[in-house]
């Protein structure tokens, strides 16, 4: 029987393992019920594949999206491996087809929706099934605690208890908070020594916020100026505001597809596939799009509204450099998206401890959008770990000189004091700046010393008191109606004791996402990735799922001339080398003698 290393090599054409897959690999194999959370493009799906070569019988996997199923099993079969997925798609002709064989060992891992899981005919069917295994991916939407939570989730540990074979359960995630990690334990029994978290850090994606006082479309447009040539998605929170920015970027030339699910099918599917198989550079989509993109190679997220929480928000940031090459992720951050999101919160008809919940995880969102610490640092401390500054993300990498705001600050903070920590930002922000607003002159706060002590928008009063929260010198209490308090350095900043520094906004350049490459290298990367869109367009799948970004780079840097020497490169497997081998060979072949004459 092969060893899990083996199978890595032989099957999927990597030499070393991943933090925490070989420890997830070896507990599934000894039975043991595990949780595994790994960064988005941590390589979650082998912890489950891998097992499922070497176990008899059959792999269950449960995945919430039709299209993540496809390139799933699309991605399985180009490494040739054996896998299918029921759901709603499935023709009703073809299921019996799939479960004999699956029955016969023909098939090694079926997809299936969580709903379909549930439903007592199908598990009937599946008595039938050897079934050693059932591994549930995005396993936050199990939680309420979840920025994601879907109730049929809840339904699965029910479902599995109903299958004959008593199988080992698998749950993995890329986004769950420790409170959302003990969930999942609960639900589906798995106990806390078999939880395996690693780092939620992703080195390669450098995290930038921006704060466009020019206009949010006019920092898209400079920032895709800066970025010709690489795939993005673009994240807005309505349909309509996804509609009028494709608008926008297509009446200035700039090739970009929207979606968003007011879309038909076909026109959601056609979109997916066009940017999956490299035809559209730049998708503008809300966050209906992207939980199925497998595409390995994108090279920047933008979200050109707030996100309503650090868990989404990592989730969709982190479809950005799955390859593992430098990439970027951007927050455009605006305070009237965080009210939009607090005004949902407030309508929702949730029970009160859940709404305190979001009420938080939109705070985390406002400190993690002002603090002048390390991005990657703030995301990591969020979710219950610590790491070292990147050094490449925008507050990292920030050589703007530091201003002296002493003397706003006092402004602001003696402005809190008088107000006896009693009110929200708002109120602050407008007694600051002396706002003849109703309100103020009810509370008779137009009579208080700092009253109109700063010749400051509201808005940008509104930034500071954000920026003196995140940096600690005022802090928030309460969940729905925060109120604003001096901490104690806030104190000493009022005393005299301490100065409190602030940068300006930076603008978007050019900076991460280039692979260190002689000119050589990067023009038969080139070549490489043109003879890729033909391979790909031939087999009617996405390019990367033929070679990755990475895997090509590899290849032109090692430029492979025989079958041994392709397998030296990261990512070719024995099904690769016996497909692709020898063409691509020749491509470098025919490259390198044209380029000596």
């Amino acid at each position: 029987m092969a060893t899990p290393t083996e199978i890595l090599h032989t099957n999927f054409g990597f030499d070393h393992f991943r933090d925490g897959q070989e420890q997830v690999i070896n507990q599934v194999l000894a039975g043991q019920n595990t949780l595994a959370v790994m960064p988005t493009g941590g390589g979650k799906s082998l912890c489950y594949q891998i097992p499922a070569l070497i176990n008899p019988g059959v792999t269950i996997v449960v995945s919430p999206l039709l299209s993540l199923m496809k390139d799933q099993v699309d991605a399985l079969r180009q490494n040739g491996i054996a896998a299918a997925a029921l759901n709603s798609a499935t023709p009703r002709s073809e299921v019996n087809p799939i479960l004999r064989s699956a029955y016969n060992g023909e098939i090694k891992l079926l997809y299936v929706t969580p709903e379909r899981l549930a439903m007592d005919y199908f598990q009937y069917q599946l008595s039938f099934l050897n079934i050693n295994l059932v591994a549930i991916d995005e396993a936050h939407c199990i939680s309420q605690w979840g920025h994601d939570f879907r109730p049929a989730y809840r339904q699965l540990n029910d479902a599995i208890q109903h299958l004959k074979t008593n199988p080992t359960i698998l749950a993995l995630t890329a986004t769950a908070t420790p409170q959302v990690q003990a969930d999942i334990g609960d639900q589906l029994g798995i106990p806390r020594d078999n939880f395996v978290i690693t780092n939620f850090a992703r080195p390669n994606i450098s995290f930038r916020v921006a704060h466009p006082r020019q206009g949010t479309r006019q920092y898209i447009l400079r920032y895709l100026a800066a970025h010709q040539g690489e795939a993005g998605i673009i994240y807005a929170n309505t349909r309509k505001r996804v509609e009028s920015l494709t608008d926008f970027l297509n009446e200035r030339g700039i090739p970009a597809a929207m979606y968003h699910a007011g879309m038909t099918a076909e026109d959601r599917a056609r979109v997916q596939d066009d940017f999956q198989f490299d035809r559209v550079p730049v998708i503008v989509a809300t966050n209906a799009f992207g939980m199925g993109i497998d595409k390995s190679n994108v090279r920047f997220v933008l979200h050109a509204t707030s996100a309503k929480n650090l868990e989404s928000y990592y989730q969709e940031a982190g479809r950005a450099g799955r390859d593992g090459l430098p990439s970027e992720a951007v927050m455009l951050y605006h305070a009237n998206d965080i009210q939009q999101y607090r005004w949902f919160i407030d309508q929702s008809t949730a029970d009160d401890q859940y709404r305190e919940v979001q009420y938080e995880k939109l705070q985390a969102v406002t400190a993690y959008a002002n603090t002048p610490r390390c991005l990657q640092q703030q995301i990591v401390e969020y979710f219950g770990q610590e790491c070292k500054p990147c050094g490449h993300c925008s507050n990292c990498t920030d050589e703007r000189q530091l201003e002296d705001i002493t003397e706003t600050a006092q402004a602001v903070i003696a402005t809190v004091k008088e107000l006896h920590g009693r009110f929200g930002k708002s109120l602050v922000a407008k007694v600051v700046t002396g706002s003849h607003d109703q309100r103020v002159q009810q509370l008779h706060a137009d009579q208080l010393d700092h009253y109109g002590a700063l010749k400051l928008s509201q808005q940008a009063a509104g930034s500071l008191v954000n920026y003196l929260v995140a940096t600690g010198y005022l802090e928030l209490e309460g969940g729905q109606y925060p109120v604003v308090k001096v901490a104690k350095p806030g104190w000493q900043v009022l005393a005299g004791e301490t100065t409190v520094q602030r940068r300006r906004e930076p603008q978007p350049t050019r900076s991460t996402t280039t692979v260190d490459e002689t000119p050589e290298q990067a023009a038969l990367f080139e070549v490489l990735r043109k003879r890729r869109r033909e391979l790909a367009a031939d087999q009617g799948v996405p390019p990367f799922m033929i070679f990755s970004d990475r895997t090509l780079h590899d290849m032109a840097r090692l430029q492979p001339q025989t079958p041994a020497d392709f397998l030296m490169v990261n990512g070719v497997g024995q099904a690769k080398l016996k497909k692709y081998g020898q063409i691509m060979m020749d491509e470098i072949g025919a490259y390198l003698s044209g380029s000596a004459d």
